[in-house]
């Protein structure tokens, strides 16, 4: 059925980033579609399956920063919902006692006073039975950490959207944006109009920047997989991601059976130094771009909802986004503006 309707504003993509900034565009009293190329709810970008870890145990402070009011929305959208979203499990960190990135981390659980606690070649089998630890590696386990039952997150903020009167159009993939003080996104089943547009497409993201005369530095592959294709993900062959993954069992799991019982897809899109782009197109205020996660973003899908909320909205930040903005990497970003 076409359809051609006017909105505040329209959210293009409809995985976690997209949804709870949809949720919180709602909840700021904005009249909001969220659209999504897909019949919902699909396997085909980046925020299905069972779970995914909640930590704050990054080699950077603005993560953690983030993280502490991120747990809070999480909380806040279980209450809301009435559903169980998070479960704390503690998470163990083992990497090369000297490496960089493992005293990074440590140096900033301490710092930001994350309760945790430093295992030894001593005492480690006593708290993480059945798991070797490697000589030369070292390990903590960070006390709060946890696992987001994600499939049914999403499905609770966009429940919630929907509460607020929110519109959710599935199975619509966008043909078209035209930029402009009203932006006009066409898509296979009709044209919507709207004073904002936010872009949270994932793979697809450069696919609708390009209509706005912008292209990101953003590659698609399964971590240390090879490069992909997000529409050709299913015609994927290489093995070398399962291999890395059958070697560690092998070596730190010696009670497993390394040949994994579940392959499931799911693709990521990363930028050059692996931050997220939050930010404002360059030439058109009223687009907001969410992209680039690479990886670790869903965890921070209700704070980067109401970030990208904030931008939409033309406010202040709530945090520094600097690391995250398109000019950090303007000259490699080619553009036809």
């Amino acid at each position: 059925m076409s359809t051609n309707q006017e909105f505040d504003c329209v959210v293009i993509g409809a995985g976690v980033q997209g949804s709870f900034a949809a949720y919180q565009l709602a909840k700021h009293k904005q009249k909001t579609a969220l659209l999504e190329q897909f019949v919902l709810p699909h396997t085909r970008g980046s925020s299905h399956g069972q779970t995914r870890i909640m930590r704050k145990a990054y080699a950077e402070d603005f993560y953690a920063n983030m993280m502490d009011e991120t747990y809070e929305l999480w909380a806040q959208l279980e209450r809301e919902a009435g559903v169980k979203l998070y479960r704390q499990t503690g998470l163990l960190v083992m990497g090369p006692e000297k490496s960089h990135y493992f005293e990074q981390v440590k140096k900033t659980l301490q710092r930001n006073r994350v309760p945790m606690v430093t295992l030894t070649s001593d005492n480690f089998n006593q708290h993480i039975p059945h798991v070797k630890l490697t000589e030369g590696d070292g390990a903590v386990v960070e006390v709060t950490a946890g696992v987001l039952y994600a499939d049914r997150a999403l499905k609770a903020a966009q429940a919630q959207f929907q509460k607020l009167g929110g519109v959710i159009r599935d199975n619509e993939m966008v043909t078209d944006i035209k930029p402009g003080p009203i932006v006009t996104v066409s898509t296979s089943a009709g044209v919507y109009r709207a004073k904002r547009v936010v872009i949270t497409a994932g793979p697809w993201a450069n696919r609708l920047l390009a209509h706005t005369g912008l292209q990101l530095p953003l590659e698609i592959c399964y971590h240390a997989g090879s490069k992909a294709d997000p529409d050709q993900r299913d015609q994927q062959t290489d093995r070398s991601d399962i291999d890395i993954l059958q070697r560690y069992v092998k070596r730190c799991f010696p009670g497993l059976f390394p040949e994994p019982a579940v392959v499931e897809s799911c693709l990521y899109t990363l930028t050059p130094d692996r931050h997220f782009v939050l930010d404002c197109h360059p030439t058109y205020s009223n687009i907001v771009i969410g992209a680039g996660f690479s990886g670790h973003g869903f965890k921070f899908g209700p704070i980067i909802g109401k970030l990208l909320c904030e931008l939409s909205l033309g406010e202040v930040p709530s945090y520094d986004l600097s690391p995250f903005r398109i000019r950090r990497f303007q000259a490699n970003t080619k553009s036809a503006l």
